[in-house]
C-alpha cells in the first residue's frame, strides 16, 4: 500500500541568472514516478562561500559545480540553480516506495527549492532527535569530518586554523574535543572569531593586526605541526607558510573557483619539506577506505552535529522570495551574517 498521490505542484526555485542577480521562479512538479518521492523543503542552508563564487560569477567555466551531486554535474552557465543542504519532509510517494518513507525528514543535496522529486537513494534520512535546522549543517560538517580526517592530529600538536567561515567553525569545534598542546584561528571578523573562541579555541586572531604575535607564540612550538586553510582567499596559503615549521603539514579546504594568488613556495617553504595537500569531501582519503565509507563518516558527522549544536550559527533567516535582499548582503556586508537559511512555508 503506498500514500496517496498528491496533484503536481508549484514550486518556487532559486534561480542565479546572472553574476550579482538571482531570482525566484515557479516551476511544476509533477506527482512523484516509480521508485521517487516528492519532499516538501522545510529549510535550506546557504553556503556562502561557494554560493558566493557562484553569485558573482567566479567559478571556472569549464568545471562542473560538483561532478559527484546529480543537480550540480553542469558546467557553469547562466541560469543556473545551486544550492546542497535542504531538509524536507516526505509529503507522497511513487510506486514500490517503502511506506516507511511517507513523513520522514530527510537531508538532500539539492538546490533551494520548495518541493521537489527524488529517489530514495538521494535521500538521508534525518534522525528523530536532530532538528531541521540543526540537520542542514550536515554537509558542512562532513566536510569538516573530513578535514580532521585528512589533517590526522595527533595528541600535543599545535595546529591552526585559517578563516572562520562555517566549515572553519564547524573545524575548529570538532578539533576542540582533541587533546591539543593549543588550537589558533585567524579571521578577519569579530563575530567569527567571538565564536570560534565559544566552540574552544585557545586565541582567535585578526589576521590584519595579530599574524605577527601568533608566529611569535608558535615559534616556541618551532612552527604549527597542522594548518587547515578554509578562508576562500588563495593568499592565506602565504599565511600558513609563515606560520608552518619544519615537516609542517597544510591541509587546503578552500575552494578558490578562478582565484588565484602567488605563492611562495621557495625560502623557508621549500627548506622546511612543507606537505601541503588538498581536502575534499566527496570522496575519502585511501588510507581510511579499507574500513571507512560514507555510512561511516555520516554516523560520525550526526554524532558531531548532536555534541555542537550547530544550529547556534543561525544568524538570519530568509524567506526565498527575499533571496536577492541576502545575497546582497553577504555581498556587501559578510561580517553581519554567520549563517544564513532560507526557511518555507508549511
Amino acid at each position: 500500500m503506498t500514500s496517496p498521490i498528491t496533484e503536481s505542484i508549484v514550486a518556487e526555485q532559486l534561480w542565479f541568472t546572472a553574476p550579482q542577480d538571482v531570482d525566484v521562479r515557479t516551476a511544476v512538479i509533477n506527482k512523484p514516478a516509480e521508485g521517487q518521492v516528492s519532499v516538501r523543503t522545510l529549510c535550506s542552508a546557504v553556503s556562502a562561500g561557494t554560493e558566493m563564487l557562484v553569485y558573482r560569477g567566479q567559478i571556472p567555466a569549464q568545471m562542473a559545480l560538483d561532478a559527484t551531486l546529480d543537480g550540480l554535474q553542469s558546467q557553469l552557465q547562466y541560469p543556473l540553480q545551486y544550492g546542497y543542504a535542504c531538509v524536507g519532509e516526505v509529503i507522497a510517494l511513487g510506486s514500490d516506495v517503502d511506506q516507511a518513507w511517507l513523513g520522514r525528514r530527510v537531508f538532500s543535496f539539492q538546490p533551494h527549492v520548495s518541493h521537489f522529486l527524488a529517489d530514495t537513494g538521494q535521500l538521508i534520512p534525518v534522525p528523530d532527535d536532530i532538528e531541521a535546522e540543526a540537520a542542514v549543517f550536515l554537509a558542512n560538517m562532513e566536510t569538516a569530518v573530513n578535514l580532521v580526517h585528512d589533517g590526522a592530529p595527533l595528541l600535543g600538536e599545535c595546529v591552526v586554523v585559517l578563516g572562520q567561515g562555517i566549515v572553519g567553525l564547524l573545524l575548529t569545534g570538532v578539533l576542540a574535543n582533541f587533546p591539543l598542546k593549543g588550537l589558533y584561528t585567524l579571521d578577519s571578523f569579530d563575530q567569527r572569531r567571538a565564536m570560534s573562541l565559544t566552540l574552544g579555541a585557545t586565541a582567535s586572531i585578526d589576521p590584519s593586526i595579530g599574524q605577527r604575535e601568533l608566529a611569535q607564540i608558535l615559534s616556541t612550538q618551532l612552527g604549527a605541526d597542522l594548518l587547515y586553510e578554509v578562508s576562500g582567499v588563495p593568499d592565506a596559503l602565504n599565511t600558513a607558510i609563515s606560520l608552518s615549521g619544519f615537516d609542517s603539514r597544510i591541509v587546503i579546504g578552500s575552494w578558490y573557483g578562478s582565484k588565484s594568488a602567488v605563492i611562495a613556495l621557495g625560502g623557508d617553504a621549500h627548506r622546511n619539506r612543507l606537505k601541503i595537500s588538498t581536502s575534499q569531501v566527496s570522496t575519502l582519503a585511501t588510507s581510511l577506505s579499507a574500513r571507512w565509507d560514507k555510512p561511516r563518516r555520516f554516523a560520525v558527522t550526526w554524532d558531531m552535529i548532536r555534541q555542537l549544536e550547530p544550529q547556534q550559527l543561525i544568524t538570519h533567516r530568509y524567506a526565498l522570495s527575499e533571496a536577492a535582499l541576502l545575497y546582497q548582503r553577504l555581498d556587501t556586508h559578510p561580517d553581519e551574517v554567520l549563517q544564513a537559511v532560507f526557511v518555507y512555508q508549511q
